[in-house]
């Protein structure tokens, strides 16, 4: 059974919580157990990663948020860092999904989050478990 740390940019409650119910459904449809610490936005979950990867507690993880375009620069900058981030873990060989959202509009974001919908968070954790178990294979 794996230990899977479910890292949430905790910026939209009604966007996150359904991205986390999808992600802890995955998981739990999996067998495995989960953790959840939230962080106050995209930009911060790359460094959230880091430091839990640092304890050794965790298998695997789950990266999860919304950013939604703005009138400003703002978004490229949320976007692209908070991805880079994600993948500059992922290079190093940690087993992570990436279930950040970048959408135009909260609508886009709501089909994606939610469990009925697309199911994002669910297709971030299943990613996640994906890695892990080729990270073992190859081990």
């Amino acid at each position: 059974m794996a230990r899977i740390l479910i890292v949430e940019a905790r910026f939209y409650d009604h966007l996150n919580d359904m991205l986390v119910a999808g992600a802890r459904a995955a998981i739990a449809a999996a067998g495995h157990e989960h953790d959840t610490v939230t962080v106050p936005g995209a930009l911060e979950v790359p460094g959230a990663i880091a430091l839990a990867v640092e304890s050794g507690r965790y298998d695997a993880y789950v990266a999860l948020g919304v950013v939604i375009r703005g009138e400003t620069y703002h978004f490229e900058i949320v976007a692209n860092e908070s991805a880079r981030g994600v993948m500059a873990l992922t290079m190093d060989g940690i087993a992570i999904g990436n279930g950040i959202l970048t959408t135009e509009d909260e609508a886009q974001a709501i089909v994606r989050a939610d469990p009925a919908q697309l199911d994002k968070g669910g297709g971030a954790a299943k990613a996640a478990l994906a890695m892990l178990a080729l990270r073992q294979r190859l081990g």
